[in-house]
Order: structure tokens, then C-alpha cells, then sequence
């Protein structure tokens, strides 16, 4: 009872603070996975409610406003919930990772189907934020318009690659913790031999195919799907290369240096990704150490 008052709580807080940095939402999110990870289905759908009904009252008391604390539940807190379920029941990281694809290419479908023009929608917000930046600066207007414009086509799978990439890193930080307190060292163990099933990287290779030789709306759609299924493999050619890199005697250096060029050189999440989907087939952590 006690652990789940302080989980109500910690999420609660955190979703609240959250509005103003919001990457303090992954750890909210892992907060309520961490409770189902260890106690269940059922405690963690407690501590969801509870968490939800106190951050409403966080909002009205700090401003005025409910409404965030369900749509923070909804879109955030009720998918965690379920990938922890998941990973609690089937065990695999990768079986997370393939529910979480597929709630995003669900979420871009669900898009394409309400929306008239996806493509427009998020041209209009884009032209709105870039706005005041074009009226201060000296900028070929005419091109960055036409910049906005064919960003514009693949917004829909980056906004939902962004929300579905937020919400593994809260459950990866989740089983983190689980085992630091639990089963030290179980959480390295687990994500080095992270590998996604061929039936993965076969739909994506599907999906880009229809993406280059369909046109107009099923087309797009596939780009945008296609955008989430790839970019997924980050995180298992990020275990390929950790993989590789703690095999090697500057490992302590060479660890680090690694991650922060991830954040530093954003670029290299493509080879990443590449390296992740070819693991599928190629299997490049069997002969690492002899190859190290």
C-alpha cells in the first residue's frame, strides 16, 4: 500500500512537471511501468488511476486545469501499463518493442483515416512555429515553404516515432531499476541480447516497398509507417554495438563516448538502425568475441 501511495505520487508530480521539461514524462511513465513490472496487471492499473485523479488535482490547484491529467493518462500512462503487461508475461524486450510498433502504426493509420490532409495539417503548424523566425531573419522565404512542405509529409510518423520512442525509454528505465533492486546485472544482460524476429524486419522491408512503389495518400502512409519501423532498429543495433564495444579493453572510455555521440551526432541513429535490421539475419554478436 505504502509503495503504491509514493508511485501515485512520484507520477503524479512528475506528469505536472513534466509540462514544463518535458523528457521528465519518460521517467513518470517508468514509474508506473516499475509497479507493474514487479506487482502486476492489476497494481499497476491502481497506481494509473490514482496517479491520474491526483494529477488532476495538481492541475487545478497549480493552473486551473484537469484536462492534461487525462489526456497524459490516456496517451501515455494506459500504453506503458500495457508494454510493461507484456514484457511482464512474454519476457522479451523485443515482443515490447513489436506492440509498441504497432501501436504507432496504428496511431498513424488512425491519422490518415480522420484527418482530410495529413500533410496540410502539419504544414499549418509548421508554418505558424517558423513564423515569427522568418520575419526576424534573412531567409529565402519561397524555399524554406517548400522545406516545411516535404517535412511536412512525414511529420505524422515522426510525431508518433517520438511518442512510441518515449514510451520504451520509460519502460527500458523501468526494467532497469527492477533490476538494479531485484537482479543486478539482469537488465544488461537482457537488452545486449535484445534481436528482433524476421517477421519484424520483413514487414518493414514490405512496407518500404509499397512506400516506393505505390503514390499519392498510400504512399505517404507507407513512409510514415515505414519511418517507425526503422527508426525502432535503433535500439537493437545500439546493443549490437555495446555489445561489441564491451568486449574490447578501452571499454570504459569507449562506452560512454559512444552514447554521447548519439545525442551529440544525431545522424548516426540511421547506420544504427541499419545495423540493427541486418542483425536480424546476419547475427553479428555471436562471433564477437573472437572478432574483438
Amino acid at each position: 500500500m505504502r509503495g503504491r501511495v509514493q508511485a501515485m505520487l512520484v507520477a503524479s508530480t512528475l506528469a505536472l512537471l513534466s509540462l514544463l521539461m518535458p523528457p521528465i514524462s519518460i521517467v513518470s511513465s517508468a514509474t508506473v511501468a516499475l509497479v507493474t513490472l514487479r506487482r502486476g496487471a492489476y497494481e499497476g492499473f491502481l497506481v494509473l488511476i490514482s496517479a491520474s485523479v491526483a494529477a488532476a488535482l495538481l492541475g487545478v490547484v497549480a493552473f486551473g486545469d484537469y484536462q492534461f491529467a487525462f489526456a497524459y493518462a490516456l496517451l501515455l500512462w494506459l500504453p506503458v501499463w500495457m508494454l510493461s503487461i507484456v514484457l511482464r508475461e512474454g519476457r522479451h524486450l523485443s515482443l515490447a518493442i513489436e506492440i509498441a510498433s504497432l501501436l504507432g502504426v496504428l496511431a498513424v493509420i488512425g491519422f490518415y483515416l480522420f484527418a482530410q490532409d495529413p500533410a496540410l495539417y502539419w504544414q499549418t503548424i509548421l508554418n505558424v512555429m517558423v513564423e515569427p523566425m522568418l520575419a526576424a531573419a534573412e531567409a529565402p522565404v519561397e524555399q524554406i515553404k517548400q522545406t516545411l512542405a516535404m517535412v511536412a509529409k512525414y511529420m505524422t510518423g515522426v510525431v508518433a516515432l517520438g511518442s512510441i520512442s518515449g514510451l520504451l525509454f520509460g519502460l527500458l528505465l523501468a526494467r532497469w531499476w527492477q533490476a538494479n533492486l531485484y537482479n543486478p546485472g539482469g537488465f544488461k544482460a537482457e537488452f545486449l541480447a535484445l534481436r528482433m524476429p524476421a517477421r519484424f524486419t520483413m514487414s518493414t522491408l514490405i512496407v518500404f516497398m509499397v512506400a516506393m512503389l505505390a503514390s499519392g495518400m498510400l504512399s505517404e502512409m507507407a513512409w510514415n509507417i515505414g519511418i517507425i519501423l526503422f527508426m525502432l532498429y535503433t535500439f537493437i543495433g545500439t546493443a549490437v554495438v555495446h555489445a561489441l564495444i564491451a568486449e574490447m579493453k578501452a571499454k570504459r572510455f569507449l562506452l560512454p563516448f559512444f552514447y554521447m555521440l548519439l545525442f551529440v551526432i544525431p545522424h548516426l541513429i540511421v547506420p544504427i538502425a541499419i545495423i540493427g535490421m541486418s542483425d536480424t539475419w546476419l547475427n553479428l554478436r555471436k562471433n564477437i568475441k573472437k572478432s574483438a
